[in-house]
Order: C-alpha cells, then sequence, then structure tokens
C-alpha cells in the first residue's frame, strides 16, 4: 500500500500542448486530477506554456513536481543550467528522459557511447544531490546478435549510484517482459514506476495491444505493486498515452481503481 499518487503528465498533454491549450487549460488539467487524487506529477515538457508558468501552475494547484522527461541536449552539454531550473523552478531533484536518441537503439557502438554519456551527467549530478532516471519503452528488449538486449546492457552499465530507472510496467510487457520480474531486478533502482496497463483489442488488422486505464487490461498490478513496495520504489505514477476520449476521464477511472486496491 502507499500513500501517494503521481501522474506522467503526458497522458494530458492537450491541456498544454495541443492546438487549445492555454494557462486557464493547463490550470483545469491541474486542478482536475488534483481532485481525482494525484498529488504528484512526473512532467514531459512544458509546450506552449512555458517552465516557469508550467511550474507555478502545479505548485498552486496543490501538486509536487516529482521528477521529469526532460530536454537530454540540455542535460549533457548545459548540465549547470539543468540542474538549475529543476531546483529552482520545478523544486525536484529528480531528471530523466523518456526515450533514448534514435541512433543507440539499432547500434551498439551508439549505445555504448549513450550509457557512457549518461553515466557522465549522472556523475556529475550526484554531488549536488540529483539522480538521472532512464525511462524505458519495448524497444528495449530486442536482442542483438549476441542474446543480449538493450534493456540488459542499461541493466549492466548504468552506475546504480547515479542513475535509476523510470519503469514502464505497459512497455515492459509489451517488449516480451515481465514487469514484476524487472522489478525484482532492479531492486532499489527504482525511483519512478509506470502504472501503464496493456490490454488488446480486434481492428481490421487482427488483435493488437493498446494502452488502456489501469485495471481495464492484463497487467498482474497486484503483484506488480506488492513487489516495487518491497523493492524501494518511491513514486507511482499513472501514465496513459492514447486515451479514448478526454485524458482526465481516463486518470479518474485509473485513480478510483488504484486507491479502491493499493492505497492506504
Amino acid at each position: 500500500m502507499f500513500k501517494k499518487l503521481g501522474v506522467q503528465a503526458y497522458t494530458f498533454r492537450n491541456y498544454y500542448d495541443g492546438e487549445t491549450a492555454t494557462e486557464q487549460t493547463l490550470d483545469k488539467a491541474f486542478r482536475t486530477i488534483k481532485e481525482h487524487g494525484y498529488d504528484e506529477i512526473q512532467t514531459a515538457g512544458f509546450g506552449k506554456i512555458g517552465i516557469e508558468k508550467y511550474a507555478e501552475l502545479a505548485h498552486n494547484a496543490g501538486i509536487d513536481i516529482v521528477g521529469t522527461h526532460y530536454d537530454y541536449n540540455e542535460m549533457l552539454n548545459d548540465t549547470d543550467e539543468a540542474m538549475r531550473k529543476h531546483k529552482e523552478i520545478l523544486k525536484t531533484s529528480i531528471m530523466g528522459i523518456g526515450g533514448m536518441p534514435l541512433a543507440p537503439r539499432n547500434d551498439k557502438q551508439e549505445l555504448f557511447k549513450f550509457i557512457d554519456d549518461f553515466n557522465k551527467i549522472g556523475d556529475k549530478i550526484k554531488p549536488y544531490g540529483f539522480k538521472l532516471t532512464y525511462h524505458n519503452h519495448h524497444f528495449e528488449f530486442v536482442k542483438f546478435d549476441d542474446g543480449k538486449s538493450i534493456m540488459d546492457y542499461l541493466y549492466e552499465e548504468l552506475n546504480p549510484e547515479t542513475v535509476s530507472f523510470c519503469l514502464d510496467t505497459h512497455w515492459v510487457q509489451r517488449g516480451g517482459g515481465n514487469p514484476t520480474t524487472w522489478i525484482q531486478k532492479l531492486a532499489g533502482r527504482i525511483d519512478i514506476l509506470h502504472l501503464k496497463d496493456m490490454g488488446v483489442i480486434n481492428t481490421e488488422n487482427g488483435t493488437v495491444p493498446l494502452i488502456t486505464e489501469v485495471g481495464n487490461g492484463q497487467i498482474d498490478f497486484d503483484s506488480v505493486v506488492d513487489v516495487a513496495e518491497k523493492c524501494g520504489v518511491q513514486y507511482y505514477c499513472v501514465e496513459q498515452d492514447i486515451c479514448p476520449g478526454d485524458p482526465l476521464d481516463s486518470l479518474k477511472q485509473s485513480a478510483e481503481y488504484i486507491k479502491k486496491r493499493y492505497m492506504a
């Protein structure tokens, strides 16, 4: 059982980065998700609103920013400025990326370069009390000719003292992994866990997987939450990349399910 529920802001991105997004629409989104029981968010860019107003609106709504999906180039090439914005504006010590650049996904040499660069960022920010996070998708589970996947190399080569994982339950399962097994494997190395369900739907092209509200899909969240609590996960953030209607309605549905089953 955990006490606070968070959300990955990418879920309601249309409220801060859509065609009709304004400060007013984002303020509405923050206050609505607060009413639904979300006390924390992890950012995914700041859209039309900009970082300062975005953070102001979140904090005014009583929502804490617990981590980010941030600009990789700034973290790598202007690390001091990235830290300043996280500390002074966002008021979080966890910075991260939503996904690795394209080149390392298919080239092992590029992958090792990315890992080296990522570790360097982590090493630089640790003395200032920061932690770097890596968020996975499903492509990390494709294996190279040596039988190892990108996820295997990230697990082996990322420095556990300076870099943690933002593990995504849906993408682990969609990549052929077991979310519970990976949480156990990464015990003590997961700062943020994405609670994202996976269902299936029939289409004219056959049965395909989809991202759905928590509790509507096939992921065993009873086991996920039980193991996550034992393995030291700090923050739980619901994420739903694609919603059938208003994402705030989907977030309400997920929150109701989670609060009833997993929250103290």
